[in-house]
C-alpha cells in the first residue's frame, strides 16, 4: 500500500519540476516563490519534525537543533570552499558555482527518501497513521519537485541535469517505501538527519534563492509569491495534521 501511495508523490513531484521549468519568463517570481516554499517546508515541517523524533539533548541543546546550525555552516563553508576553488582557477567570483546547485538537489532527493521511508513505516503502524503521512508527504512533494529543478538551474547546470536531478527526486520517495519492507531506519537518526538538512536549506534560501529573486526585481510581486510559498506549506501542514 506503502509503495502505492508514493507513486502518487512521484507524480506530483513531476508536477512541481514541470512548472519550475514552464515560468523561466518569471524567473524572479519562481525564485520568490521557490524561496517562500523552501522556508516553510524548513520552519514549519522540518524543524519541528526533527525536533520531535530526534528527542535528547547534547549540553543543554537538542540534538537536532545542533545539526541544523551544523548544516547551514556546512552549506555555507561548502559554497565558499567550492568558490574559492573556482577563482584559483580563474573563474568569475560571482559566477554561479554547478556543485552547489546539484549537491543541493542531492540533499532534496535525500529529503524525499526519508519521506517514502516515513511513508512505509506509517503505514507498518496502521492505515490512519499511513493515510495522514500520506497526505502530508504527496501534498508537500510538488514543493519538493519545484524546488529540486529550480536549484539545479540556477546554479548553471544544464536542463538534462536538471530533468535527471528531478527524477532521482520523484523516485526517491518510491524507493524508500519499498526499503521499509526490508528494514526500519531508527526514529532518532531520522531525526538528525532532518535538522541537519533542514540548516542546509535555510541557508540556501536564505542567503542564495531570496537575493537572487530580488535582487533585479525587488517588487512587490516576488515579496507575494515569497509570502504565498511559505503560506501555501502552512496551508499543507495544517491540513496533515487534521
Amino acid at each position: 500500500m506503502a509503495v502505492f501511495v508514493a507513486l502518487g508523490a512521484f507524480l506530483m513531484t513531476l508536477a512541481g519540476g514541470w512548472v519550475a521549468q514552464r515560468v523561466t519568463d518569471r524567473r524572479h517570481l519562481v525564485l520568490g516563490l521557490a524561496g517562500g516554499l523552501m522556508l516553510g517546508v524548513v520552519g514549519l515541517d522540518l524543524l519541528p519534525e526533527a525536533l520531535e523524533a530526534a528527542g535528547r539533548e547534547v549540553f543543554g541543546v537538542p540534538a537536532a537543533l545542533l545539526l541544523f546550525v551544523g548544516g547551514f555552516l556546512a552549506a555555507h563553508v561548502a559554497e565558499h570552499l567550492l568558490a574559492a576553488r573556482q577563482a584559483a582557477h580563474g573563474a568569475d567570483q560571482h559566477e554561479r558555482v554547478p556543485e552547489i546547485g546539484l549537491t543541493a538537489a542531492a540533499a532534496m532527493v535525500g529529503h524525499s527518501l526519508m519521506d517514502g521511508i516515513a511513508l512505509g513505516a506509517a503505514f507498518q503502524v496502521g492505515g490512519g497513521m499511513g493515510i495522514a503521512v500520506a497526505v502530508a508527504v504527496i501534498a508537500h512533494d510538488f514543493a519538493d519537485g519545484f524546488n529540486t529543478y529550480t536549484l539545479t538551474s540556477l546554479y548553471g547546470n544544464a536542463r538534462r541535469k536538471a530533468l535527471a536531478m528531478l527524477f532521482a527526486d520523484a523516485a526517491a520517495p518510491v524507493v524508500g517505501a519499498a526499503s521499509t519492507l526490508l528494514f526500519t531506519l531508527p526514529v532518532q537518526l531520522l531525526g538528525c538527519y532532518l535538522g541537519f538538512f533542514g540548516g542546509v536549506l535555510l541557508y540556501l534560501a536564505a542567503a542564495e534563492i531570496l537575493p537572487e529573486a530580488h535582487h533585479d526585481h525587488p517588487g512587490r510581486s516576488t515579496l507575494l509569491c515569497t509570502l504565498a510559498g511559505a503560506g501555501f506549506i502552512w496551508l499543507v501542514v495544517g491540513l496533515a495534521g487534521e
